[in-house]
């Protein structure tokens, strides 16, 4: 078997369809797609078992509801493929996209496509896992549905049950197991955003969760990645009553945006305590609409 594809389903009766029809469109042979019915109350269980029974290429699984890890990993237990690939049920992906990513992917353990109007990649391969990390800012794309994996990363690698961003958690363990890793601009990979999802609905406690996974990856950090978990810590404070824990760094100012760099001229003078402090209050005075704040 070639290539598994793994499809977790929770109440997509809307957009499933589309989805699985999108990845059984992809002229790749043999290639399996695995439908894990993750307990879904609607009519996704069935179906599922409809395109179990309409296509010879589809396995279906059902269970108890566990969450988005528990229904992927549930789907790496029982994938054969030499390559694992993910997409979640309310996306789909560019006719030809599995095709060419299989002429691409030679000897990469890991190869990383593009996302339609989020994210646009360069060709590139990278035997430095810390460059990956940092030259493509690949914290900030950590998902765990625009790459194509070798199978025999995931030997001692699982999605962690319960945790949210669980993909920020789980591809840096995936990139120590790797020696390569490339990005391409073939394919593309079409996100359905979704306003009552865990991501757009994350408060406090979930972004207290996100800065975590990152601070417990052990993966490289510049300047810049610095700045996007100071973005993060920031947003935590003003959310919850939990002090800063990011460690506090001295940021050079070169190739800042405008805010970042008041940002980083604060926390280098005044140390985090105190820019929580200063951003929680003109918040507060100016009322402003809640973001993740990417700036």
């Amino acid at each position: 078997m070639k290539l598994s594809v793994i499809i977790p389903v929770y109440r997509v009766e809307a957009t499933l369809d589309r989805c699985v029809a999108s990845v059984l469109r992809q002229q790749v042979e043999e290639m399996e797609v695995i439908l894990v019915d993750d307990g879904s109350p609607d009519r996704c269980p069935q179906k599922c078992d409809d395109w179990g029974m309409a296509d010879s290429r589809v396995k279906v699984v059902h269970k108890a509801n566990g969450g988005l890890s528990d229904a992927r990993n549930a789907g790496l237990d029982i994938a054969r493929g030499d390559y694992i690939t993910f997409i979640d049920s309310d996306d789909w992906v560019e006719a030809g996209t599995y095709a060419a990513l299989m002429d691409r992917i030679g000897d990469s353990d890991i190869l990383e496509y593009g996302i339609a109007d989020l994210l646009r990649l360069d060709e590139h391969t990278y035997t430095d896992i810390g460059e990956y990390w940092l030259s493509t800012h690949a914290y900030t794309h950590t998902y765990a549905c625009n790459k194509i994996y070798r199978r025999r990363l995931f030997h001692h690698v699982r999605f962690p049950r319960g945790r949210i961003f669980e993909d920020v958690s789980t591809l840096p363990r995936l990139l120590r197991e790797a020696t390569t890793v490339a990005t391409t601009s073939l394919g593309t990979y079409h996100y359905t955003w979704n306003p009552d999802g865990i991501t757009a609905q994350a408060d406090g406690p979930a972004l207290a969760q996100l800065l975590q996974a990152h601070l417990q990856s052990g993966m490289p950090v510049d300047d810049r990645y610095y700045m996007y978990l100071l973005n993060i810590q920031m947003d935590v404070c003003e959310r919850t009553s939990h002090p800063p824990v990011l460690p506090r760094r001295h940021v050079r100012l070169k190739g800042l945006t405008s805010a970042l760099r008041v940002k980083a001229i604060l926390q280098n003078l005044f140390g985090i305590n105190i820019l929580c402090r200063i951003f929680k209050t003109v918040h507060y005075i100016k009322k402003p609409a809640r973001s993740s704040r990417s700036s």
